[in-house]
């Protein structure tokens, strides 16, 4: 009986050690994950604040839209944004893809949304960002690691898009114009980016092109009118 009972407690006491060392291990072996940090999501609307990260885009139709860029989120895609504007690649180019009640793209200077630009194309930096009305993401081909030059600007929520193309910027002023391109793949008459900037180069807006006046009629014309 002793024998037994030595046993038994030999083997309670091994049990417990086991069970006492079990979470020490399981803590050794739980894996380590670094925290992400969070997006901001607050958009600053304030052009004069942080100018370098807004940039302009003069349309053709006389308005400028203003999108904050927002490294925060994809850095690299901001950087690509804004070494092409300093180098004009955008000027006189057209937005060739415009579906109504989704999206204008626009980004290729051959107009067929086939190009882009002569930099390599960028790995993909897809956020939690959602394609909101105003949303400016990046186009690209099936490949997630094939954006380059080409961006698009929702007209409204499309989150399907959500986490598979680059979110880099919103609208922050002249959405109105946004709304105002012409649609069509390509359009009948585009509406064309005349000028890119970034709102820290301080290139004054395009002036509105005047609707031509209707003619004045001749008193001649006037006095053979006729009148009820």
């Amino acid at each position: 009986m002793k024998s037994r009972l030595l046993v038994s407690t030999m083997m309670g006491m091994m049990m417990g050690l086991a069970l006492a060392s079990s979470p020490a291990d399981a803590k050794k072996k739980a894996p380590v994950t670094a925290e992400v940090p969070a997006l901001p999501t607050v958009i600053d609307t304030d052009i004069s604040h942080d100018p370098d990260n807004v940039l302009l885009l003069d349309l053709s139709d006389g308005g400028r839209v203003a999108i904050r860029l927002m490294p925060q989120w994809a850095p690299n895609h901001v950087e690509r944004i804004k070494t092409l504007a300093k180098q004009g690649f955008y000027n006189g180019v057209i937005f060739h893809r415009v579906i109504d009640g989704f999206m204008a793209q626009t980004g290729d200077p051959t107009g067929t949304g086939q190009s882009g630009s002569q930099l390599p194309d960028l790995k993909a930096e897809f956020n939690a960002m959602p394609h909101l009305r105003g949303t400016v993401s990046m186009a690209r081909t099936n490949d997630p690691d094939s954006a380059n030059s080409q961006f698009f600007i929702v007209f409204y929520p499309r989150f399907a898009l959500d986490h598979k193309y680059t979110v880099f910027g919103r609208v922050i002023g002249g959405m109105q114009y946004v709304d105002a391109i012409q649609r069509g793949e390509p359009p009948a008459n585009p509406t064309k980016v005349l000028h890119a900037s970034l709102a820290s180069e301080n290139k004054s807006a395009p002036a509105a092109p005047v609707s031509p006046a209707a003619p004045i009629a001749s008193a001649a014309q006037l006095s053979t009118s006729s009148s009820d």
